[in-house]
């Protein structure tokens, strides 16, 4: 009686391809561990957090101040034309952020640089002077005191410890942005601002180096003012670090090699963060984009913009609505709060 043919035993790997793929991967292992190594060894640590006097007790979860400073260290006179800068030297914020993680997800709360604040008591470091608290706008702790006085104000007016500081200058983003191909975009109207360069169609579309500059610096352009361009920056960021943490763009290290060496340039963290600091703070980010799910996107409660001050016009929170939500991330409970729907 006959059965057929028997049955084929199953294919296996010849041995060199086997032996081929081994090799490939650990070829990609050992490179993307040179390139983390690497990159550990250029992280600028400059912030000293432990400098940071009079401080708030710990809360629950993790606080991550994030920073843009207008610093064109690493332009040329001709990108700084290019991209609309200025020449001013020097450094001062352009945005802050506190980026909030915990059991109840992330949330990102944009602080304006306008805020009307108390300056806290402060020995400054150019004159050795302690002045007594005072009045301001929140940039101009950052000018007076640097990054260090920037923490100790907002922690002074929010209640919230910051755990983990990271700033990054012009150069540095333009140079992430265009190190990852160009971040996408969905804009629901087009913007032209002469005084940021930006030139952008409404719709979808992929923004370069310069581009996304330009629309996270604009603000003539937005009926809000500095709390629309607070809320254009939340959104890109999101979407920049989606795009950074992709996995082909992570674990392959010659496209991570350059993400990463474009934005040492300029970065500046504080002393007690690492790779793996800042790895869990674009985690975070990736969290809030599209500002739904376990994500959440907030400016502060505001109260009165365009106040006048005996600095200028000046941008007033709600006191009573922004400590009960430092309150709620402090205990790091749900903020309950529509993301990005702007303040009254």
């Amino acid at each position: 009686m006959s059965y057929g043919p028997a049955p084929r035993p199953p294919r296996r790997w010849p041995r060199r391809l086997r032996r081929t793929v081994v090799v490939l991967l650990a070829a990609v292992l050992l490179g993307a561990a040179s390139t983390y190594g690497w990159a550990w060894s250029q992280l600028n640590n400059d912030v000293d957090l432990a400098k940071v006097e009079h401080r708030p007790v710990r809360g629950k979860g993790t606080n991550y101040l994030i920073v843009g400073s207008d610093s064109r260290d690493g332009l040329s006179p001709q990108d700084k034309k290019n991209l609309h800068t200025g020449s001013a030297e020097g450094r001062r914020t352009d945005s802050m952020m506190i980026l909030h993680t915990g059991a109840h997800g992330a949330t990102m709360v944009s602080l304006p640089r306008d805020s009307w604040v108390t300056i806290p008591p402060y020995t400054y470091p150019m004159t050795g002077k302690r002045p007594g608290p005072a009045k301001n706008k929140l940039n101009a702790a950052f000018s007076l005191g640097g990054p260090e006085l920037l923490v100790r104000t907002i922690e002074h007016n929010t209640g919230l410890r910051i755990d983990h500081y990271a700033e990054i200058g012009f150069a540095g983003f333009v140079n992430i942005v265009d190190s990852v191909g160009g971040v996408p975009m969905c804009l629901d109207k087009p913007i032209k601002d002469e005084k940021s360069g930006a030139d952008l169609k409404a719709g979808c579309q992929t923004l370069n180096g310069r581009q996304a500059l330009a629309f996270v610096r604009q603000r003539h352009h937005e009926a809000n003012g500095d709390l629309g361009r607070s809320q254009n920056q939340q959104k890109f960021l999101a979407a920049l670090a989606k795009r950074v943490a992709r996995p082909d763009q992570i674990f392959v290290p010659w496209k991570s090699l350059p993400t990463v060496g474009a934005g040492l340039d300029t970065l500046i963290v504080d002393k007690g963060s690492d790779l793996r600091t800042l790895m869990s703070l674009f985690k975070a980010m990736k969290r809030v984009a599209g500002g739904e799910g376990s994500g959440n996107r907030l400016n502060v409660p505001v109260a009165g913009r365009g106040v006048a001050t005996a600095k200028g016009s000046a941008l007033k929170w709600d006191e009573g609505r922004a400590k009960a939500l430092f309150a709620r991330l402090r205990n790091d409970r749900p903020v309950g709060l529509s993301p990005t729907r702007p303040s009254p």
